[in-house]
């Protein structure tokens, strides 16, 4: 199974910590690290890595543990890594082709969450979003978090100042090449975001849900996060 891994960003908020987020070490492992780690033990065997800031010791790194742990990573690289996420996972277009996972190189996550989406049957021709449903999970930073407005299988809304929701998006999706196209509608739209194409997607009745049953997952996203994946790591919960 194919996962493309969006690591183009600044990371400012979590700028205190060191420059370069990706590389950001959790007790002596960096973060994309341990999510490739993550998602191998869910059952993906390909990844493909969307670099941008500071993009050049990314890949450098990515070339050393690829070696290292014998995994096949192919680079994508996007020089407009200063505008929303959309365009990132846009620039592998031309060089993945679905069904394939998408994630963010800043989401720890139990495997098992893989594990189960591998798992499900999922329609042609849609997205499938993993969401969590309890809307009161203190791990969750509700001033960052985008939220789901949906049913047990569509999305009706998502975005980050809905004041309407029902669940959380995990940043995990099971994608089909539709995924592209509603990106490129919805840049053209004047939203660069995944979201965005999420909701673009919801309109056309193509983007579903996947419930994360509570397993443990986590945005480390600024201290305060960086502080809790150290404490779930140390537990082996991460």
């Amino acid at each position: 199974m194919k996962c493309l891994i969006a690591a183009a960003g600044q990371g400012t908020r979590m700028r205190e910590k060191g420059d370069i987020k990706p590389l950001l070490e959790l007790n002596g492992v960096p973060i994309i690290e341990r999510v490739i780690r993550n998602l191998r033990n869910g059952g993906v065997d390909e990844f493909f890595v969307i670099t941008g800031y500071r993009g050049t010791k990314v890949r450098s790194f990515l070339d050393v543990l690829a070696e290292r742990e014998n995994i096949s990573i192919t680079h994508v690289i996007n020089e407009d890594w200063e505008r929303s996420n959309g365009i990132s996972v846009l620039k592998a277009k031309e060089v993945i082709e679905g069904p394939f996972i998408l994630t963010m190189s800043d989401h720890l996550f139990d495997p098992e969450i893989i594990k189960s989406l591998l798992a499900h049957n999922h329609e042609a021709d849609t997205v499938t979003l993993c969401v969590d449903y309890n809307i009161e999970n203190p791990v969750v930073d509700l001033e960052d978090v985008t939220r789901v407005n949906c049913t047990r299988t569509h999305i009706e809304n998502i975005g980050k100042v809905i004041k309407d929701y029902n669940a959380f998006d995990t940043g995990i999706f099971y994608c089909h090449d539709v995924m592209f196209e509603a990106l490129e509608l919805s840049a053209r739209e004047g939203d660069d975001s995944i979201s965005g194409a999420m909701n673009i997607l919801g309109s056309q009745d193509k983007a579903r849900t996947f419930d994360i049953e509570g397993r443990l997952w986590l945005d480390v996203d600024d201290p305060t996060a960086y502080g809790k994946a150290i404490v779930y790591v140390d537990e082996g919960r991460l």
